[in-house]
């Protein structure tokens, strides 16, 4: 299915969204929660999976795409979003949580690109977004990103969401990248993607990296993020007031008689 084109426009630094210029019966599947705002004449609605295969596949079909999406963590539905007007109208998608958001021209990743669970954000109606199984035990088991992938494939625009700060890095033939597991946004399809044991007791137990990270080998684009979203929830667990009342305080001599007198208590 050929996808629709569509014009965009990204906003923001920290809590990016992108904003999609539809023509005329033109239409843009969204994942369910994203949607920000979109003027008059649009109308949305839920589907099953990405709508990529809505005509002619029957109701079966229509559940299988739909439930494939569930082994990834998603819902089994998503949102499209046409221009029922004359003009050109305009529909906005926000990414989740601080970061960045990814553009990806498929037509220039030679229609499929692999990506985290999770952080497809939206894209033309005719791009198709499915599971990418893992064929390695180990990068199943310890790849952090479990046996299944996302991956988005069609001839189209897609948006996907990460954390922090975002990094590309082009690798050459048989050229090789490591990085922590949480941290990879997505690669294209000819990057070989497994994980490494770190190596060392000190190592593996004090060093605070966990005991795997991936590696990445090229040819190929990687792209990954400075602040995985698992990262910064730990980060906010570790921070957050215990039973006893007690929490963490950044450089206050009060301690806890400082929440006391602080103004606002309601988180």
């Amino acid at each position: 299915m050929q996808a629709h084109e569509i014009d965009y426009q990204i906003f923001g630094e920290e809590m990016q969204y992108v904003e999609i210029e539809l023509d005329p019966q033109e239409i843009v599947i969204a994942e369910a929660g994203s949607f920000m705002m979109m003027e008059n004449n649009i109308q949305m609605e839920t589907i099953f999976g990405d709508g990529s295969q809505q005509q002619g596949s029957g109701l079966f079909g229509k559940l299988l795409n739909a439930g494939k999406r569930v082994l990834t963590g998603e819902s089994l539905f998503m949102t499209a979003f046409l221009n029922q007007g004359n003009t050109k109208r305009k529909v906005s998608f926000a990414s989740p949580y601080p970061g960045k958001i990814l553009p990806i021209d498929l037509t220039e990743f030679q229609g499929k690109f692999i990506c985290q669970k999770s952080s497809f954000l939206c894209a033309a109606k005719g791009v198709s977004v499915g599971i990418e199984f893992s064929q390695k035990l180990g990068r199943g088991l310890f790849g952090g990103e479990g046996f299944i992938m996302q991956k988005i494939e069609g001839d189209g625009m897609a948006f996907v969401h990460s954390g922090g700060t975002m990094a590309k890095k082009v690798l050459a033939h048989g050229e090789i990248l490591k990085v922590d597991t949480g941290c990879i946004i997505g690669f294209t399809k000819d990057v070989d993607y497994d994980i490494e044991f770190i190596g060392g007791i000190k190592n593996s137990i004090f060093g605070g990296e966990g005991l795997f990270y991936a590696t990445l080998k090229g040819p190929g684009t990687v792209y990954v993020q400075s602040l995985p979203f698992s990262r910064l929830a730990d980060r906010i667990i570790a921070s957050a007031p215990r039973s006893s009342g007690n929490s963490r305080d950044e450089g206050s001599l009060l301690g806890g008689l400082g929440n006391l007198l602080d103004g606002d208590n309601r988180f």
